[in-house]
């Protein structure tokens, strides 16, 4: 009767119910946590990351299970709805406005053409996805990884091709917390140690009235002339809004700081979980 019962639990248990597939999974988890706190490559998202991929493959937790039958979903389930409607991305986009001093562009709006540039490893990656058969929307959510920009692809993604949100969001955050092992070779082979040296300085001084203004004009230019970037662009500024206006730093503060730490977590956790 006893090594019935004993035999009964330890079939209930994961040691039972683990696949080799989720131990390989494991492993790999365990790979991204080493890199994360003894490498330090990007540890505020490696460390979320994967710590969900290991949270999700322990059998029989059900954390990414969805409501079924009259019962409730797993809490990463519920978390993960963030990401599927698209409500962290422009939450992360108000954060990073905060955080973001325009002076430089507005002293030297020509400047932004470096920014421009970097849209070349987009229509690379779209291209290259159209040459595999994908279609032109799960091209574009595919492409937009090319920016090195995990909430805008998120974001996209959600709207163009919701079946391939889970896969573009580990491709895009493990491309993200792996650039600091990919771009100083690349650095090094394309610049001299001296270029390496230069230090960029702004142009000239930029007033307050020009930091407030700004902002603004480019909510209304930019959501006239797209509309469907007005989720993104529109907290963006309103961050940056929130940073220059000078008369609601508590408000600056939360976006730059409790607000952004927050939906990292969810979204680094949520995003290892699929």
């Amino acid at each position: 009767m006893l090594l019935e019962i004993l035999k009964e639990f330890l079939l209930s248990t994961g040691f039972a119910a683990i696949t080799f597939k989720e131990i390989i999974m494991m492993i790999i988890s365990f790979i991204l946590l080493y890199l994360a706190i003894k490498k330090e490559y990007e540890p505020l998202l490696l460390v979320p990351i994967a710590f969900g991929m290991l949270l999700t493959n322990l059998p029989l937790g059900g954390l990414m299970e969805s409501p079924k039958d009259g019962q409730l979903g797993g809490l990463l389930y519920y978390l993960y709805q963030g990401v599927e409607l698209g409500i962290y991305p422009p939450l992360i986009f108000l954060g990073v406005g905060a955080m973001t001093d325009f002076g430089p562009l507005i002293a030297n709006p020509k400047s932004i053409l470096l920014g421009a540039a970097a849209q070349f490893g987009i229509f690379i990656t779209f291209i290259g996805a159209i040459a595999l058969k994908f279609t032109g929307p799960e091209s574009a959510s595919i492409g937009i990884i090319g920016g090195a920009d995990g909430p805008t692809a998120l974001y996209l993604t959600s709207r163009l091709a919701p079946h391939l949100l889970g896969p573009i969001a580990v491709a895009a955050y493990s491309y993200m917390a792996l650039v600091p092992i990919i771009q100083p070779p690349i650095m090094k082979a394309l610049t001299t140690e001296e270029e390496r040296k230069i230090v960029m300085e702004q142009l000239r001084p930029v007033s307050k009235k020009e930091k407030i203004i700004f902002p603004i004009l480019v909510t209304v230019f930019v959501v006239l002339l797209l509309p469907s970037a007005a989720p993104l662009i529109g907290m963006l500024m309103m961050g940056n809004l929130f940073r220059e206006s000078g008369v609601v730093e508590r408000l600056s503060q939360t976006a730059q700081n409790e607000l952004v730490n927050i939906i990292t977590i969810f979204l680094g956790v949520t995003v290892g979980a699929t």
